[in-house]
Order: C-alpha cells, then structure tokens, then sequence
C-alpha cells in the first residue's frame, strides 16, 4: 500500500526556480544591450542528459536521466524550464556550454540595429 504524504513548503519556496539550485546564485538570467545569457547549475546530469532546443520564441532547456542507484537508493530525474527570448536576441548566434562543475551557460548575441549580427 503507498502512503501519501503532505508536503509542507517553507516560505523561501517563494524565490525556487530550478530544482538544482543550491541557493548558491547560480540561476541567472543577464539581458542587457549586447547579449542575452541564461546560467543554471545542472551537476547531476551528463552533456547527453541535457538538451537545449529553440521552440518558437522560447529556449528550453530539458535535462533528464533514467533511473539509477545511488547510495542512498534509486533516484531519477527530470527537469524543465522555459524562457521567453526578447525579440531583439539575435536566434543564430545562441550556444550552450556545459562546464565542468556543472553550470550550463547559454549565451546569444543581440541583433545589431534590429538586424541579426
């Protein structure tokens, strides 16, 4: 038989955005007049686990991997978040990048003078 529980949320749940986030400020979004960049903290997925795709006018990013052991069980993960891109991000230019430590970095050029760079 399975047994539900209530979770009860505290009142930082307010600010949650990315269920990876630490509350170590890495869930930054930049604009300004140059560039667009989205940073997120993904350290439990691998680059192949990670997918970042252009829908419309939104950059999704989807990170998932089926289940596996850990030493504490078995977890799996999946996750997803959605970004309206202003319209003047210049779409050709966006790249991702997956560091090391885990921080995916999603940069795009602004269009010059409303035309693509």
């Amino acid at each position: 038989k399975v047994q539900h529980l209530k979770v009860e949320h505290a009142e930082m749940a307010k600010n949650w955005d990315w269920p990876c986030q630490h509350n170590d400020g890495i869930v930054k979004v930049h604009n300004d007049k140059d560039k667009f960049q989205v940073t997120l903290d993904v350290p439990f997925f691998t680059p192949k686990e990670v997918r970042v795709q252009m829908i419309k006018d939104e950059l999704v990013i989807k990170c998932d991997h089926d289940e596996r052991n850990d030493q504490h069980g078995r977890v799996q993960r999946s996750i997803m978040r959605a970004y309206h891109l202003p319209d003047d991000v210049d779409k050709s230019t966006l790249k991702s990048e997956l560091s090391a430590r885990g921080h995916l970095h999603i940069t795009a050029n602004k269009k010059k003078n409303g035309q693509p760079s």
